[in-house]
């Protein structure tokens, strides 16, 4: 300590008091943790930040990491989503929003499942609007995103594990996206997919003019003809149109076989090395696990 510096002692009275006992988690949500399998509805607004994670939080206290069935935990939201809505979701909770969102929804999602779907009485083109904001699934580990409308700037930023969909993006989709899956159903931004080391992207491409939007430092751009990749895409948009009944899917399943020339895949240069590494130890016979370590040995060497 300086001479002469006033020693500072710990004051209560200057603690701040965030009241989390008037959040809803505290008042609603977490008087289901005693019973897997329940549901709730309830309404939401801007003012409700980091809806879900208090409660999310004591759902991994209890039960653990990745322990609980998908939606072990059912909430029905309703109005307007606020800051970092459901953020840090567990796997075994999944909440449907009808209404959108505000800034940084799903950060950190962990396994849980997020819906937001346009209100019943809405009367706007839900593939033309944005209904989530910025930098959404930032961080996000593993868990499904499906977004019945338009997302904002630097979707999916850091994704290292979760499966998102939307119908359209704002600049710097995909930026550090590191694994998992993302499907666009629109268009994007500019400088698309800059930074993407991990994961795989099927972005819809009807004007083929996405090349000009995507940043190709780090990544490649191919059409979408390999048999495994069809097959993966198919599955997630019927989980996508099960989810939010959205209008786009549905018509593009109705036909899927004439969609297939209309998206591209993005995928990062250098994980597709490794991808083709694993698949050739594994058609050796070697367990996955194995595959990846003598896949990652050799590209290294």
């Amino acid at each position: 300590m300086c001479s002469g510096e006033e020693k500072r002692h710990f004051d209560p009275s200057s603690l701040y008091d965030f009241h989390l006992e008037r959040t809803l988690d505290e008042k609603f949500l977490l008087s289901m943790l005693e019973k897997p399998g329940s549901k709730t509805a309830l309404k939401v607004s801007s003012t409700d930040r980091a809806f879900g994670t208090i409660f999310g939080s004591e759902v991994t206290k209890r039960y653990g990491q990745d322990k609980l069935p998908d939606d072990s935990y059912l909430i029905e939201a309703e109005g307007g989503g606020g800051q970092s809505f459901g953020a840090f979701l567990p796997k075994g909770v999944t909440i449907r929003l009808k209404g959108d969102a505000n800034d940084g929804f799903g950060k950190g999602l962990s396994g849980g499942k997020l819906v937001v779907i346009p209100p019943e009485e809405s009367k706007f083109n839900a593939s033309e609007n944005i209904i989530i904001g910025n930098v959404a699934l930032y961080g996000a580990t593993s868990g499904k995103a499906y977004i019945c409308g338009v997302a904002g700037e630097r979707f999916c930023v850091r994704n290292s594990g979760a499966t998102a969909v939307c119908e359209g993006v704002g600049d710097h989709g995909l930026e550090y996206m590191t694994g998992g899956r993302a499907v666009i159903l629109g268009n994007t931004g500019k400088n698309f997919a800059a930074g993407m080391s991990g994961g795989i992207a099927y972005v819809l491409d009807k004007d083929h003019l996405l090349y000009r939007r995507i940043n190709k430092d780090m990544v490649n751009m191919e059409e979408l003809k390999d048999k495994y990749d069809i097959e993966e895409l198919k599955r997630i948009l019927t989980d996508y149109e099960t989810e939010t009944g959205s209008e786009l899917a549905r018509t593009m399943l109705s036909d899927f076989e004439s969609c297939i020339g209309d998206f591209k895949k993005i995928i990062p240069r250098d994980y597709q090395v490794m991808l083709s590494a694993i698949s050739r130890f594994e058609e050796q016979g070697l367990s996955r696990e194995n595959a990846e370590l003598e896949a990652f040995n050799t590209v290294v060497r």
